[in-house]
């Protein structure tokens, strides 16, 4: 166990970089030679060193007994992977075998790939599609934030003092904070950088449909 905590990061730098070789693996046997079962071997490989990743920081987190950037870290990995990571990866494998498959003149697209392109070409489609999400999104970061404040707060109208005076979020300091500790104070921040980035991509496709 104390190996694992010696040398987590060199640890998680190594299952990234398997990360991405996994992933060559798998656009190389499924776009270059047309093996979509073998393809899947590199794909549950892909899943299985995501466990390991998980995993990994649980070992630690029960040897330290406390959370930690490492754990951090992973968390936002493995909650991006399970969640936008399954849909950006369905897209970036669309658009791949849509480019790989017009320089080597073959046709990789099945019949849904082209509806999902077509109606990705409707901008008031994509308008309706990113307000829902944007709205799912508001609502997981309210229920949160609202836990992450409770821990760290007395009463509810203490948690309303930091919502009318926002200088503790230019302090940097979580003692300044409604967060509980350092972690919980990295996380909320954090989540919150976020998730202002994608609530405003989200609805620039409202505002302003034509851009891309």
């Amino acid at each position: 166990m104390q190996f694992l905590i010696n040398y987590q990061w060199q640890l998680f730098i190594t299952i990234e970089i398997l990360f991405l070789l996994t992933f060559l693996a798998f656009g190389f046997v499924r776009y270059f030679l047309n093996k979509d079962r073998l393809s899947f071997i590199f794909l549950s490989s892909f899943f299985a060193l995501l466990i390991a990743e998980a995993l990994l920081a649980f070992l630690i987190y029960q040897a330290t007994g406390k959370i930690e950037t490492f754990q951090i870290v992973i968390i936002i990995f493995v909650l991006y992977a399970v969640t936008f990571g399954i849909k950006d990866f369905k897209n970036l494998d669309r658009w791949m075998r849509q480019k790989i498959g017009k320089w080597r003149n073959v046709d990789l697209l099945h019949d849904e790939d082209y509806e999902i392109i077509e109606r990705k070409q409707d901008s008031k489609y994509m308008a309706k599609k990113y307000r829902i999400s944007a709205t799912i999104h508001l609502f997981i970061f309210l229920i949160g934030q609202s836990i992450l404040w409770y821990l760290g707060t007395a009463s509810v109208s203490e948690m309303l003092g930091y919502l009318k005076d926002l200088s503790w979020f230019e302090t940097g300091d979580y003692a300044d904070s409604p967060y509980a500790n350092e972690t919980s104070y990295s996380i909320g921040i954090l989540w919150i950088i976020v998730f202002f980035i994608d609530f405003v991509w989200s609805w620039s496709y409202t505002f302003w449909p034509s851009r891309k």
